[in-house]
């Protein structure tokens, strides 16, 4: 049964800082904040991507990025964490940038999604290196990314694959 995190005393749910960092409440849940975060940004990549294409779901990438660098520091801040596993906006950029790169297929977006959350748990060399190097809101944010390059690099390497198989 899913249980929900508490928010840091200073925070409260419409603060905008908590809105952006746990991406609307999905990082409250337990368990597996990030892949409900990731889970709850996919809807709004079929819509940026529905409207725009590739090219404006990576500028809503690099926006999140950006304004995740600002809420996800403050949010851990306020928390008194390091890396808060409640802030899931380095997830949101991270699979709307992995999803930009790949077609718009429920194969692909499927494909990806699973991709990147390995990559996110697993946190092979150098991502796990990232990690514990960057600290604050640029520590939380990084590390997803080079996660999200994974899963591309990956993808493409699997695809790849396939057509030489088939």
């Amino acid at each position: 049964m899913a249980r929900f995190t508490t928010l840091p005393a200073s925070l409260g749910f419409n603060h905008p800082v908590a809105l952006i960092a746990t991406w609307f409440g999905a990082g409250l849940i337990r368990p597996a904040p990030g892949t409900w975060g990731t889970l709850a940004a996919i809807p709004f990549a079929f819509a940026i991507s529905y409207a725009g294409g590739p090219w404006l779901l990576l500028f809503a990438a690099a926006a999140a990025f950006a304004t995740g660098l600002w809420a996800a520091g403050a949010y851990c801040r306020a928390a008194g964490k390091d890396d808060a596993p409640e802030v899931v906006i380095d997830e949101v950029a991270a699979i709307w940038l992995v999803l930009a790169a790949l077609p718009m297929t429920p194969v692909a977006w499927g494909i990806a999604f699973f991709l990147f959350r390995a990559f996110d748990i697993m946190k092979p060399w150098p991502i796990s290196a990232i990690e514990r190097r960057f600290k604050g809101g640029l520590g939380v944010m990084i590390d997803d990314i080079f996660a999200a390059i994974f899963a591309i690099f990956t993808f493409i390497l699997l695809d790849v694959l396939w057509m030489i198989v088939t």
